[in-house]
């Protein structure tokens, strides 16, 4: 399984953003413990409260394991060319937040959040940001295990460990 670092084919082949312009933008980190109290906050209101951040899981293949509750996932390979998408939805929506992680958020979290806020900078938009999740959904995992994760699956991790 490939890391996030080097989430690219084997062998000569370049990597999956080889073609894709270097993202210019840079984006704040949000710990680990801050998006814990998030969800924490919003899963404790009314089912249908409206909040103004969105979890956005950029993992392709190494999906096992399970995600922090309520992501969506976007993989990285694909998040470029549907900036524009998502950004009108979060604007519909009332993002203010959009927190990108992946396996270590080293490789394809920080890359995908920063082709993020490229946009929302072309596009002049002062109201959503894109920041980073320190640490990933490993980082999230040895904080605080399957607390806040679905799909989550034991095994996957002790596999990993």
């Amino acid at each position: 399984m490939a890391t996030d670092a080097t989430a690219q084919p084997s062998g000569d082949a370049p990597p999956w953003w080889a073609d894709l312009p270097e993202p210019r933008a840079t984006c704040e980190t949000i710990e680990i413990a801050e998006v814990m109290s998030l969800l924490e906050k919003t899963l404790a209101g009314p089912k249908y409260e409206k909040r103004n951040f969105l979890l956005v899981d950029v993992r392709r293949n190494d999906w096992d394991g399970g995600t922090v509750a309520t992501s969506i996932n976007l993989p990285a390979q694909s998040l470029f060319q549907t900036r524009a998408v998502v950004y009108q939805l979060c604007k519909q929506a009332g993002i203010e937040k959009l927190i990108f992680y992946c396996g270590s958020s080293v490789g394809r979290g920080t890359r995908t959040a920063r082709w993020m806020q490229d946009y929302l900078n072309e596009v002049g938009e002062t109201g959503i940001r894109a920041v980073i999740m320190a640490g990933g959904i490993k980082g999230w995992h040895k904080n605080f295990g399957g607390k806040m994760m679905e799909n989550y699956d034991e095994k996957a991790w002790a596999a990993k460990a």
